[in-house]
């Protein structure tokens, strides 16, 4: 049986939506705190750095049409799949051509693809998003590939052990996420859900031990990690997947090992017993 037909699953794909926004550089100097760095003061004309596009072009929702876990219940972009868990699962994206700060872009998003898949968790359904951003050139930045999964919570204490980090890496940065750096992150990025900030619900609700760290956060600190580690390198390329889940207050250690010709750096995060939480590649220019 098609289960994939059975949801109408399929009258989604192609769904897609439009939004502009002006690239302002308070939500820049936040994130900057956030990840504790040592920026200059943002000001107009300076490039966004990697990732942080993911402050911008936010979900607006009205708070009457938001679901129990938080996020749009149907409608905006997303399907309603009758799971209760949903995951951002990975990312593929290209850096073609600066967003500067101070100046409008535009943000394309379309459903390319949803499939559904048996797991040894149970059932499993993958949203594909094609995302692309343009700037203020009308030029396109950013194109990026975005997977989401949506699937059931196990049992207490079902959840299977990660796979081993990286033994050896040349970059490392060990750093415990708390609750005011998750707060800071959802609010930055307007992210509602609540794993992230209401620990009743994260706990009793979706079965996990505790405050969820957000997938894209581990991803944005991955990148981070590269640019503190290589900071003349243009990063032109990154990809990342979700591995496992990491919790508030606990350590979690950020690696980063770069090829021999300097061209790209394996990237990863881990929890604090060694397990993967994420892996990816960022390429350089």
């Amino acid at each position: 049986m098609n289960a994939q037909t059975d949801n109408n699953f399929d009258a989604w794909i192609g769904t897609a939506r439009e939004q502009r926004e002006r690239i302002d550089s308070a939500l820049t100097a936040g994130m900057s705190a956030a990840l504790d760095r040592d920026d200059a003061p943002p000001k107009d004309g300076d490039p966004l750095p990697p990732c942080w596009h993911w402050m911008f072009f936010r979900d607006s929702t009205a708070q009457s049409e938001l679901g129990a876990d938080g996020l749009p219940e149907r409608g905006a972009l997303m399907p309603p799949v009758p799971l209760p868990r949903r995951m951002w699962a990975a990312s593929q994206i290209r850096f073609i051509a600066p967003l500067r700060l101070g100046e409008m872009a535009v943000k394309r998003s379309e459903i390319a693809k949803i499939t559904e898949k048996n797991g040894k968790s149970g059932r499993l359904v993958f949203v594909s998003l094609r995302h692309t951003v343009l700037n203020a050139a009308d030029e396109v930045a950013i194109e990026e590939e975005q997977n989401i999964v949506y699937t059931q919570a196990p049992k207490t204490g079902a959840m299977p052990p990660p796979h081993p980090a990286p033994a050896e890496a040349a970059w490392r940065r060990d750093l415990t996420p708390d609750p005011v750096l998750l707060f800071r992150y959802s609010a930055l990025t307007f992210n509602p859900h609540r794993i992230h900030y209401d620990q009743p619900y994260c706990t009793e609700e979706e079965g996990y031990p505790g405050l969820v760290v957000h997938g894209p956060l581990i991803a944005t600190l991955m990148v981070d990690l590269c640019r503190r580690s290589h900071p003349d390198a243009e990063i032109k390329e990154f990809s990342f997947r979700a591995m496992s889940p990491l919790f508030v207050d606990h350590a979690m250690a950020l690696g980063g090992a770069p090829t021999d010709d300097g061209s790209s750096a394996a990237v990863w995060a881990a929890n604090d017993e060694g397990g993967l939480a994420s892996q990816g590649e960022v390429k350089f220019a």
